[in-house]
């Protein structure tokens, strides 16, 4: 998970860690599973898996194709935060589609979701338009984004923007997100950072300039890893693989939470092939037993590497 860039790397990251940054966090690190992986089994089972595995929450799904569907919100959540109390876990966020306020159903899944106890959710992204200029679109967007924070502020909700990689995407080069996010309440409307995402786009200052611009406004963090590799057509592709097999500096980047006071939940990503777990598949095409094994395996590496970094 350490990367070879030698003293100028790690020169800079020191550099990026001490700059500015808050008292460091104290406790243990607590991963959540993103239920997206685990849509192959029901509530119950997918919460009992969780806890096998030795995670300590879920992320759960609550979008189209999800766990459970914005049209079933309040009939279902309850029973699904149920189950995963009952299996001993805890419903640590959700994952919505929720674009902003003007997503139909954003209330009613906003509701729900405050009526069980959830704090933390992962809000849908912003993509940009062809032919028109990025700094008008931004200036469109911010008027949803601080009207989204103040329905959060209302329910005491946080919003969590999901940061991919890839052209069209708001929030990709990081820049943009920090001027929609800055001058709003953190509490309310904030980064969730996906550090992968980060390294795709800028493998190696890169990462770390999203890094430190990130960090006063950063709720969630989602980790995962991958590798470029060529795909049958010889062009450039990302692959994704298990944690610490890549090009993700996780060890780096967890020190830098630490050291940043990063309080919020913890996801894991599986992008890598897992028998179409990966992509939220309901029917697997591997063993149960291979899937989990995997997933625990990658569990266990992200708490080799955070006790490394010095969280408890």
């Amino acid at each position: 998970m350490v990367s070879g860039n030698g003293v100028n790397r790690r020169s800079f990251l020191a550099a990026a860690i001490g700059a500015g940054a808050a008292a460091a966090s104290t406790g243990r690190m607590e991963f959540c599973v993103f239920s997206k992986h685990l849509q192959f089994l029901s509530w119950a089972e997918m919460a009992a898996a969780a806890k096998e595995m030795g995670f300590d929450g879920i992320d759960l799904t609550v979008r189209k194709g999800g766990h459970v569907t914005p049209d079933r919100v309040n009939e279902d959540l309850p029973k699904a935060s149920e189950a995963i109390r009952a299996a001993g876990s805890k419903l640590t966020m959700i994952t919505t589609d929720i674009t902003d306020m003007t997503t139909s159903y954003a209330q009613t899944v906003l509701r729900a979701a405050k009526g069980v106890g959830v704090t933390h959710y992962r809000w849908d992204g912003y993509k940009y338009k062809e032919g028109v200029a990025l700094p008008e679109q931004l200036k469109e967007f911010a008027p949803r984004v601080k009207e989204l924070a103040a329905f959060n502020k209302e329910l005491g909700l946080c919003a969590m923007y999901h940061t991919h990689s890839g052209a069209g995407r708001v929030g990709a080069s990081q820049w943009d997100l920090w001027m929609l996010l800055r001058d709003l309440d953190k509490r309310y409307v904030s980064y969730n950072f996906d550090v992968a995402h980060a390294t795709v786009e800028g493998g190696l200052g890169g990462w770390l300039h999203a890094t430190r611009l990130a960090m006063p406004h950063m709720g969630g963090i989602a980790l995962k890893d991958f590798l470029w590799g060529k795909g049958p057509n010889g062009k450039w592709r990302v692959d994704w693989c298990p944690i610490g097999e890549g090009m993700v500096q996780t060890r780096d980047f967890l020190k830098m939470a630490k050291s940043g006071a990063f309080n919020g939940p913890v996801q894991v990503h599986y992008e890598y092939g897992l028998g179409g777990a990966e992509k939220g598949a309901t029917k697997i095409t591997i063993a149960k037993a291979d899937v989990l094994k995997a997933m625990k395996r990658d569990l266990d590496a992200l708490r080799k590497a955070a006790a490394e970094a010095g969280w408890a």
